[in-house]
């Protein structure tokens, strides 16, 4: 049984698919707690869904109703004029679609902002002489959410910036569209230029994230910089074989 999801507000920005098949007689509860499970790496679909009303072919909805097959599902987080605290300061997440720039960038800004500064990664069309034909990213979807998450709260922490918006795609990627953006809110303009340049030299240090590039003659996976040292394998407790050592 298939589904259509219309999200709104806030949620428009969080990458929720279009549509979700659901086992027949599921109830609107089961597609939330399949949203939950499905999306926990989103900073904002993890504390605006508990507080969401939901509406099924524009009829508000409790939890029991029983969805059938191409029901439209409306997701509505608190409407305007709500506590300000619904908004969270950092909005994290991984995807496979477009990353919609312009909507995340107005979305980041408030009145108390004196600026905003953007960061956007684009596919360029050639590498070291070589012609790019396309990207593929991957990674370790589950660990990489969480990093980049815990990145943006260490960015806010650490210069005292209001707010953090990052996105990094996956997938196939074609030359010009974005690959990671990263938007800082702040009061004052230095502190948002030094958390943003932080933020995107942390993340392609520390985040499992791999590129590969496809050319005109071939693909390679990108060489990635070294992680930081507090990182690694400590090398002293490795034996030279590369075997673990036997307890005596």
């Amino acid at each position: 049984m298939r589904v259509q999801l219309l999200p709104f507000g806030i949620l428009k920005n969080a990458i929720i698919p279009a549509s979700v098949e659901l086992s027949p007689g599921a109830t609107v509860g089961d597609l939330l707690h399949f949203l939950e499970e499905q999306l926990s790496g989103h900073a904002v679909v993890s504390q605006i869904l508990p507080r969401i009303a939901v509406s099924v072919n524009a009829e508000y909805a409790q939890l029991s109703h029983i969805l059938r097959e191409g029901d439209q599902v409306g997701l509505l987080p608190p409407v305007s004029g709500g506590s300000s605290a619904l908004a969270p300061p950092v909005v994290t997440f991984l995807t496979r679609e477009e990353i919609p720039s312009d909507e995340l960038v107005a979305a980041a800004k408030q009145g108390s902002d004196g600026a905003v500064v953007v960061f956007d990664g684009i596919v360029r069309d050639n590498t070291r002489g070589r012609k790019t034909l396309y990207l593929d990213y991957e990674a370790y979807e589950e660990m990489a959410a969480k990093q980049m998450a815990e990145l943006a709260v260490g960015a806010v922490e650490r210069f005292g910036v209001r707010g953090v918006t990052m996105a990094h795609r996956l997938g196939r990627l074609q030359i010009g569209e974005t690959s990671v953006l990263i938007i800082v809110a702040s009061s004052h303009r230095a502190a948002a230029f030094e958390a943003c340049r932080w933020l995107i030299d942390t993340l392609k240090k520390t985040v499992p994230i791999w590129k590969r590039e496809t050319f005109e003659n071939g693909a390679v996976w990108a060489d990635g910089e070294p992680f930081p040292l507090e990182l690694m394998p400590d090398s002293a407790e490795i034996p030279a074989t590369g075997k673990p050592e036997q307890a005596s």
